[in-house]
């Protein structure tokens, strides 16, 4: 065989379609096979927790007809549409499952009657009256699965789950076997009813948690109120919010003081504060104060849309597991079917048999010849996990991201911004000479840096100024690069930098002796040395916890940092990192990274810097801090809108059990549908307990899978 050459991208662009109607998994990923097979299409993608279709061509409008062609020759019913852009369409969809369960509950209700009346007639002795209301209970209850079945063989489409319940059925007609026929009609439509409101209630559930987008804002026109749909509203528009609301759009404070809790979108649980001139984010609830914002983002662009893209996006970036599943499928069906030919004939022709009871046991076979259990569960479980981790503020850029991370052997960090905050504070002020005491030498570095934008220089004005310490404005200021500043006071001269800088300048600093660890600034006036800084960064909160329950996970903990090993060496010992490798330029993060991974295995990096983007893209999972640079977070695969480290183990932790819960049903599905093949070649089976193994077991796997959320 000739392998299919793989499709030139081109000029390419993305579209996504809903599936309204949708109602198979099995078929779902038979319309995604077919898609994928036109010559046109890069690639075709198929939620069916979200009945999404992602597509991407040169010109997706245009395959249209043809995609809808290929739908409505599965399912009928199917009706292909653009994903509206309106706030709640994802919604909507999410819920519209339940509301059209009313149909199928009153007709298994009048099939229910009838089967009932059919049995009692029976036991009463009126055989004919009996066998017409079992007819008329089968026709009701059955009539749409037959109706599908037909039509799907006229289009070619064969072994679905239709036609193998029709064949099942109908033999069971024609071995005179009638309750039973319509009995396990009966119960493979309450099933199907059962099966369908739990995956619409777990969509529900997953989109409710993600889908934070406001249907309307409070427009503010002069004094005037106005309730405008929140996609109309545009950047520079003034909204109000007010207590209890969620923060609608992407804004900043104009007005107004209260506390936001950020927690639905990062999981951060302390509420924090919001005056004037802060930034606050979409899906946020302001708890207290009313408060007016200036638009930022619109709708399409805040961080609600992006969340709800983000997960809407994962879902459809398959596992390996769902495309092993998804191929496992297509080889199952035919081979229970083959399996129910052969049990149907074989044993009475060999051993001359009875063949009604060899033909029984073949049909409990047709029954459970459906991998509906199996290709809506693992996507679903998976599904599940990234809802999971978008409650925690983790997003996942796909099921791969989340099977990854279950075999990660080594978590390796950046230093600033990932284990620390990346907010210098002073944290010595050591005065050299006794005529300066430590508070006048912290003013006068203030005075040298009262003009510098760098970070560090910043740090030392905000510690003179929380010890309300006089700073003087210097008359002349000259910055030198890679050295320091040099001013000049009412004392006289100032030089505040680093060795080179006093060393350039003949100052002895033979009394320099650092103490502790950070980075310091030494101070000297007219030529003489007079004492020294030390600035570091400070820990995250969340670190030293979060380390330990990493490490209990039986993974190694490895630092990256460009600092000095001393200011490493020092917060590895603080959080109970297991390595430091420090003094690292951005090109030899990369080359440190592919050693601890020959070392331990599967390595996860976490990072938020821009030199950070190639080691991200080169780990084999690799996190940006929410909080970090763009280029970091595009090029991750997970994303800690906390910028918590406790999203690190919290991630891992929602993978293994996602991956876990996954093979769960896997093992469990298979397990049952092996089990009653058994019992049904002993004997001891029938074919209600082959619709338990269909429907039974795929309601059971789902709402599995769905645990994850509660977890």
């Amino acid at each position: 065989m000739v392998p299919r050459q793989a499709k030139k991208p081109g000029s390419q662009k993305t579209q996504t379609y809903i599936l309204e109607n949708l109602g198979c998994a099995n078929c779902a990923s038979k319309i995604e096979r077919q898609i994928n097979a036109l010559p046109s299409v890069t690639s075709a993608s198929i939620t069916f927790a979200t009945k999404q279709l992602k597509l991407t061509a040169k010109s997706p409008d245009s395959l249209l007809p043809e995609i809808s062609r290929i739908c409505t020759s599965i399912e009928p019913e199917i009706v292909v549409t653009p994903k509206e852009s309106r706030p709640g369409s994802a919604h909507k969809q999410a819920k519209e499952g339940i509301a059209e369960s009313t149909i199928s509950l009153l007709t298994i209700i009048v099939g229910a009657c009838l089967f009932a009346a059919g049995l009692v007639m029976e036991h009463m002795g009126m055989a004919e009256a009996s066998l017409i209301a079992l007819i008329l209970g089968y026709i009701t209850l059955g009539g749409e699965v037959l109706t599908t079945a037909l039509r799907n063989i006229l289009k070619g489409q064969i072994f679905d789950e239709n036609f193998l319940m029709s064949i099942a059925t109908l033999g069971a007609f024609g071995i005179a076997e009638y309750p039973e026929a319509v009995g396990v009609m009966l119960f493979y439509r309450i099933g199907e009813y059962f099966e369908d409101r739990a995956v619409a209630k777990s969509r529900s559930q997953i989109m409710d948690a993600v889908d934070l987008r406001p249907e309307v804002v409070n427009l503010l026109v002069g004094d005037e109120i106005r309730v405008i749909d929140a996609a109309d509203a545009n950047v520079g528009d003034i909204l109000l919010v007010r207590p209890g609301d969620r923060i609608p759009l992407d804004g900043v404070v104009i007005d107004g003081e209260s506390r936001i809790d950020t927690s639905p979108v990062t999981g951060e649980p302390v509420p924090v504060k919001a005056a004037y001139g802060d930034e606050v984010i979409s899906g946020c609830l302001n708890t207290s104060g009313q408060l007016k914002i200036r638009v930022e983002k619109v709708l399409s662009e805040s961080m609600v849309t992006r969340i709800l893209d983000s997960v809407e996006n994962a879902a459809a970036n398959k596992p390996q597991i769902d495309k092993f599943i998804t191929r496992f499928a297509r080889v199952y069906t035919p081979l229970v079917v083959a399996a129910a030919v052969a049990v149907a004939c074989v044993p009475p022709l060999l051993a001359g048999g009875d063949w009604n009871y060899w033909l029984k046991t073949a049909l409990t076979f047709l029954v459970i010849s459906c991998p509906c259990a199996l290709v809506l569960s693992v996507p679903l479980a998976f599904f599940s996990g990234i809802g999971a981790g978008s409650k925690k503020g983790i997003l996942f850029k796909g099921g791969v991201a989340i099977e990854a991370l279950k075999n990660v052997q080594a978590v390796v960090m950046d230093k600033t911004g990932t284990i620390t905050k990346g907010n210098f504070i002073v944290q010595q002020a050591v005065s050299a000479v006794p005529e300066i005491t430590s508070s006048q030498l912290l003013a006068l570095a203030a005075s040298c840096e009262l003009a510098s934008t760098h970070p560090i220089g910043s740090s030392i004005i905000n510690a003179a100024e929380e010890q309300n310490l006089q700073i003087e404005r210097p008359g002349k200021v000259e910055e030198l690069a890679g050295l320091g500043i040099r001013a000049e006071v009412a004392q006289g001269v100032l030089l505040c930098g680093n060795r080179k800088l006093l060393t350039v300048n003949n100052v002895d600093y033979s009394a320099f002796n650092k103490a502790g660890f950070g980075t310091e600034v030494l101070v000297a006036l007219n030529g003489r040395f007079i004492g020294y800084l030390l600035i570091a960064d400070t820990i995250k909160d969340d670190a030293v916890n979060a380390i330990k329950r990493i490490k209990a996970q039986g993974i190694t903990t490895a630092m990256l940092t460009g600092d000095a090993q001393d200011s490493a060496d020092a917060i590895a010992q603080q959080t109970g990192i297991d390595e430091v490798h420090a003094k690292l330029l951005p090109q030899d993060k990369l080359n440190e990274l592919s050693k601890i991974r020959n070392q331990y295995g599967s390595v996860m990096f976490v990072g938020d810097g821009i030199n950070d983007a190639p080691v991200l893209a080169g780990a084999d999972v690799g996190a940006a801090m929410g909080s970090g640079a763009d280029a970091a977070i595009e090029a991750a695969d997970v994303v800690f809108m906390t910028s918590g480290v406790e999203a690190i183990p919290q991630a891992i932790d929602i993978a293994k059990a996602t991956n876990r819960i996954s093979w769960q049903n896997v093992y469990f599905a298979l397990a049952v549908k092996a089990l009653v093949m058994l019992l049904g070649l002993l004997g001891y089976a029938n074919m209600w307990l082959a619709v338990f193994a269909d429907t039974g077991v795929s309601m059971l796997c789902l709402l599995n899978s769905i645990r994850i959320l509660y977890k």
